[in-house]
């Protein structure tokens, strides 16, 4: 089966992350590990003038492959396009929340070994990033230069196909 839709993880309850020192105490046993490899791309040190965004119009989960598929895309094209020393890429969302599925049996004979809801807790199977309305999700820094900005705002086109939600592009000057 494939990955459940995201109205089976809304968001009406705190970010889930309890893990303890004491095992007895955690509720979660083993949080699956992240998939997004890096955070920060291309040339970190540089000094650019402009900032663009991709923006949350609302309050949305975004899953953490889906952060790395968009963060995928985006850095090849950049890297294709711009050249590795002329941007600076930036995730600034981190996935703390730990998703679970109450699985149920399948097959024959299921229902007679299915306890349904009872002990409905689940198991981990991904993780979330819970990103607020107006908040930055992904951001690149590039000079003020007209070229460059056309190439970021299409680069980030294809980014958003790959988020959930609401999104949109923010272009301003850097602080």
């Amino acid at each position: 089966m494939g990955l459940r839709p995201g109205r089976c993880y809304r968001w009406d309850s705190p970010a889930y992350t309890r893990t303890s020192n004491n095992p007895q105490d955690s509720y979660i046993t083993g949080i699956p590990g992240s998939k997004i490899i890096h955070y920060n791309m291309g040339n970190q040190k540089g000094d650019f003038k402009m900032e663009s965004s991709i923006v949350a119009k609302e309050r949305i989960q975004v899953r953490h492959n889906a952060l790395e598929a968009a963060r995928t895309s985006i850095n090849r094209k950049l890297e294709k396009t711009l050249g590795r020393m002329n941007y600076h890429f930036k995730i600034r969302v981190y996935p703390h929340h730990v998703m679970r599925e109450n699985v149920m049996a399948t097959g024959a004979g299921a229902d007679r070994v299915q306890s349904g809801m009872r002990g409905s807790f689940g198991k981990p199977i991904g993780r979330a990033a819970r990103v607020r309305g107006g908040q930055a999700i992904l951001t690149i820094y590039t000079r003020d230069d007209e070229r460059h900005l056309k190439l970021v705002k299409d680069v980030l086109k294809t980014g958003i196909k790959k988020l959930p939600g609401k999104l949109e592009i923010i272009v301003r000057e850097s602080k």
